[in-house]
C-alpha cells in the first residue's frame, strides 16, 4: 500500500535522480552543482539525525568527523602532488582506496570522541564534544604544511571506474551513496539495536530497568554517525577541491543541526529535505543581503515552535519517526 509517507519518499528520490536531465532540459547546469551540495550535506545531516533524532545526543562536534574525512582526501592529494610519501605510502588517487580510508579515520575519531564523551550526559556531553572540536580545529590550523588556517587546494578529484569525476553531471551520480546511506540508517533504526537506542531517548530509566546498558548502543550510533559524516567530508573535498579547518567548526555542526531540525528530527528522510531547504534559502537570501542569517533565524524559531516534526512531518503526516 502506497502511504503518504512512502509517496513523499519516492517523489524525493525521483527528483534527485532526475536532476541532471532537468538541468539539461532547462539549460540550467548550475542545478547539478547545487543539488550536489544538497546530497553531500544530506549525508552528513542524516548521520547526525541518527544520534540526535533517535539517540537524543546533542553533538556539537559532529563536524569534526566531516572535517577529518575531508582532510584525509586533502592530505593524500597534497602528498601525491608533491611526490612525497605518507608514512612510507606513496598515496593513491583512487576513490575506492581514499574514501574508505577517510571513512575509517573518521570512524576511529568517532570511537575515541564518543567513548570519552558518553561518560557524561546533558550539558557536560555538549561541552566535551565542543572541546574535541576545538582541539582538532587548532591542530589543523597549526599544520602549516597543509596551509594552516588557509587550508589547502586539491588538484583533481579522486578517480572512480566508469565515471568521469571531473564532469559535474557524472560526479552527481554519487547521490546513489545518499540512497544507500538512507537505506542503511533505516535498517539500523528498525533493528533491535535501533529500538534499544530509541528507548534511552524516550525513557532512560526504563531502558536500564530492562537490562540494557546505554553505552554500547549510544557509542555504536556515535561511531556510525561519524562514519557517515566522514564520507560526506570526503565527498565535499572532492566537490570543492579544497579543505580547511573551517570544515570542523562548531558553526558547521550548528548548520547540520539546523538542517535536521528544519527537515524533522527522527525521520531519516527529514534531514534530506532540511539540507535542501537550508542551502536553498542560503542561496536565495545571500543574493538579497549579506545578513541572510538574520532572516533564516526566525524561520528556525517558527519551525521549532509550530512545526516540531519539521517539513517532512508536515508533508508526510503521521509520527515523525520512520
Amino acid at each position: 500500500m502506497m502511504t503518504r509517507r512512502n509517496l513523499v519518499n519516492l517523489l524525493g528520490m525521483l527528483l534527485l535522480a532526475a536532476v541532471p536531465a532537468l538541468a539539461a532540459l532547462t539549460c540550467t547546469p548550475f542545478l547539478v552543482n547545487l543539488f550536489t551540495q544538497f546530497v553531500i550535506y544530506a549525508i552528513a545531516a542524516v548521520s547526525l539525525d541518527l544520534i540526535l533524532g533517535y539517540g537524543g545526543l546533542v553533538n556539537f562536534g559532529h563536524a569534526t568527523s566531516f572535517g577529518l574525512g575531508g582532510y584525509v582526501v586533502g592530505v593524500v592529494a597534497f602528498h601525491m602532488g608533491e611526490g612525497s610519501t605518507i608514512l612510507g605510502w606513496a598515496g593513491s588517487d583512487s576513490a575506492l582506496i581514499v574514501w574508505p580510508l577517510a571513512v575509517g579515520v573518521s570512524t576511529l575519531g568517532g570511537l575515541i570522541i564518543g567513548f570519552l564523551s558518553l561518560r557524561t550526559s546533558g550539558v557536560q556531553f555538549i561541552m566535551i564534544t565542543l572541546a574535541f572540536w576545538q582541539m582538532l580545529y587548532f591542530l589543523l590550523s597549526g599544520l602549516i604544511v597543509y596551509g594552516g588556517d588557509d587550508g589547502t587546494s586539491i588538484a583533481a578529484r579522486n578517480s572512480l571506474p566508469g565515471l568521469q569525476m571531473q564532469n559535474p553531471a557524472q560526479f552527481y551520480f554519487l547521490f546513489l551513496l545518499l540512497v544507500l546511506w538512507i537505506w542503511l540508517c533505516r535498517r539500523i533504526i528498525g533493528s533491535p539495536f535501533g529500538m534499544a537506542l530509541r528507548s534511552f531517548k524516550q525513557n532512560r530509566r526504563r531502558g536500564l530497568a530492562l537490562g540494557y546498558a546505554p553505552l554500547p548502543y549510544q557509542l555504536g550510533a556515535f561511531i556510525v554517525s561519524a562514519a557517515g559524516a566522514g564520507l560526506a567530508g570526503a565527498l565535499w573535498a572532492n566537490y570543492a577541491l579544497f579543505v580547511s579547518p573551517d570544515m570542523t567548526s562548531w558553526q558547521k555542526s550548528g548548520e547540520l543541526m539546523a538542517m535536521v531540525i528544519l527537515g524533522g528530527m527522527g525521520s531519516i528522510f527529514g534531514p534530506v529535505i532540511g539540507a535542501a531547504l537550508y542551502l536553498g534559502l542560503e542561496q536565495v537570501l545571500t543574493r538579497i543581503t549579506e545578513h541572510w542569517m538574520l532572516f533564516l533565524g526566525p524561520v528556525l524559531v517558527l519551525m521549532v515552535l509550530f512545526g516540531k516534526r519539521g517539513i517532512y512531518g508536515l508533508l508526510a503526516g503521521g509520527k515523525s519517526h520512520d
